[in-house]
């Protein structure tokens, strides 16, 4: 059965079994990771599982800032194996292993929530995968929109980003009609959307929002408005992205500092 090991006594015992020349070598040994995989929940809750590789000499891994709670290791047959702490959780040390070694926890206080809109500013050195809730398809790392489609997360190494995401974001559906025909533009935010108008002959796509920086993705048949497209909050002119042109349609996103009137200007109609 597992033990949790007071950190102090499994150093005497590395000191006891190693001489002192190569202690702080079989202490400080950076573990070499297989995989890192955080799972993140609809209601915010994340557990993190850390996959190391066998080694002869005990290895540390550094967890995660945040909450640490919950901490086990198994190895690949799933039998538990001793766990010795270091620190206040800031990381675990592995004794030698022929086999992988699963190191899994729960993190908490590590994403905000504002509006609907989740956030993590996140930052680990290893290449980590993250697995986002089911009802995400579309998510925001260093304000960079990236739609998954089928998949279900994302990878990323050396990790510095801010992560963002909506859960259950509304989606709008508004209908213009031009030259006898109907159009169906969408738009998806936390943000209240009013006023959509599209006007023909200024080439200009626009709508009210009600909210300080909320994501705002709208989906643009080429056949209505063509690309490139230039995007403002009332007079000024802001940053968009473009997600997706799939040859019938584009996906553009944004996100404005305050509240106001959003106008996409395109090239032709």
């Amino acid at each position: 059965m597992s033990k949790k090991i007071i950190v102090i006594i499994t150093i005497l015992m590395v000191f006891t079994i190693f001489p002192a020349s190569n202690a702080q070598l079989s202490l400080g040994a950076e573990a070499d990771q297989k995989s890192i995989e955080v799972e993140i929940s609809s209601s915010g809750e994340v557990n993190v599982k850390h996959v190391v590789k066998p080694s002869n000499f005990p290895v540390s891994v550094d967890l995660f800032d945040g909450t640490v709670s919950d901490i086990s290791i198994t190895n690949e047959s799933g039998d538990e194996r001793d766990l010795a702490v270091v620190g206040d959780n800031d990381a675990v040390l592995i004794f030698p292993s022929n086999q992988n070694s699963i190191v899994e926890y729960n993190l908490d206080n590590v994403l905000s929530q504002k509006d609907n809109l989740w956030t993590w500013d996140f930052s680990y050195l290893e290449t980590t995968s993250f697995i986002m809730p089911e009802e995400v398809d579309l998510l925001f790392v260093n304000g960079t929109p990236i739609f998954l489609g089928e998949k279900n997360g994302i990878g990323c190494h050396g990790c510095k980003i801010v992560l963002e995401y909506s859960i259950n974001v509304l989606k709008n559906i508004n209908q213009v009609n031009w030259e006898d025909k109907e159009f169906l533009v969408e738009t998806r935010t936390s943000s209240e959307i009013k006023s959509f108008n599209f006007n023909q002959p200024t080439k200009k796509i626009s709508f009210k929002v009600n909210d300080n920086y909320q994501f705002v993705t709208i989906i643009i048949p080429l056949e209505l408005l063509w690309e490139p497209y230039s995007v403002f909050l009332d007079d000024d002119k802001i940053l968009k992205h473009e997600i997706i042109n799939n040859g019938t349609h584009v996906w553009l996103s944004m996100k404005p500092e305050t509240s106001g009137e959003i106008t996409i200007i395109g090239t032709t109609v």
